[in-house]
């Protein structure tokens, strides 16, 4: 703060100084420029001048400079001025007129500019009015599109979620599958050389196959299992087309049972 007093102090003694200064050199010049020396001139010399055509007195001043008076030797003609009177008045009267003329055909001019302008200024604040609704409508329009995309973003995070839960519960039946897969495999691969291993070897001689409760010729493993037989095992059937029979193996358990293997 004392540094700033002290230059304020400073700035003001020097421009003190610099108008003082401004002040002193004005008054100088214009006392210099009203101040003249005293010169003594020689009065003018006023004579006539004869050779002169129309001059009646020729004054010479002392700078050598010289006014002539003259004037009109001929006696003045009233109907002549009255003449060139009437016609400098008719003339003055058409310039007026056309003065007139102008100026009126100008204010017209004005005010149908004006009317213009004052309908165009009506349109542009009507237009302005129409932009700041709008402006407004979209103000409203913006905050609402804000409030439905929050909304989606809510709705897309817990799509996310769901996704990654459905993905691991996914992943989980998928390993659960596989393994039962797996198992089945095993259990299937084990089973197939023995259920080969039946279906190669010949029946016993005079042993009756193994067919419907009811003693019928079964066309397929659909036809054992309507008679009642559903366990899961091998059968002899007896196709149209073979009529001597042949054994199977027979799924009673998959999907309803019946099937022929």
């Amino acid at each position: 703060p004392q540094r700033m007093s002290c230059g304020y102090i400073l700035c003001t003694v020097l421009l003190s100084v610099a108008v003082l200064l401004a002040v002193t050199v004005t008054g100088a010049i214009l006392f210099m420029n009203h101040y003249h020396t005293p010169v003594t001139e020689s009065p003018p010399v006023i004579s006539t001048n004869p050779e002169e055509a129309n001059a009646l007195v020729t004054i010479e001043k002392a700078d050598s400079s010289r006014i002539n008076i003259f004037i009109d030797p001929n006696c003045p003609n009233a109907a002549g001025t009255l003449g060139r009177m009437e016609g400098l008045q008719t003339s003055l009267l058409h310039a007026i007129t056309d003065h007139d003329a102008e100026a009126k055909a100008t204010k017209s001019q004005q005010k149908a500019l004006l009317v213009t302008v004052a309908d165009e200024v009506a349109k542009l604040l009507t237009h302005a009015v129409q932009l700041r609704s709008d402006c407004d409508s979209l103000k409203k329009g913006h905050s609402a599109m804000g409030q439905e995309l929050s909304a989606l973003q809510g709705e897309q995070g817990r799509l996310i979620q769901l996704l990654s839960e459905s993905q691991t519960n996914m992943a989980r039946l998928v390993s659960s599958v596989s393994d039962v897969l797996d198992t089945l495999q095993r259990e299937r691969g084990s089973a197939r050389p023995r259920l080969k291993a039946d279906l190669q070897r010949a029946p016993a001689r005079g042993a009756r196959p193994r067919g419907c409760s009811n003693g019928s010729r079964p066309r397929d493993c659909f036809d054992i299992y309507a008679s009642g037989q559903q366990e899961d095992g091998i059968y002899s059937i007896f196709p149209t087309h073979y009529p001597s029979g042949f054994q199977v193996y027979c799924d009673m358990t998959t999907d309803g049972g019946g099937w022929t293997v």
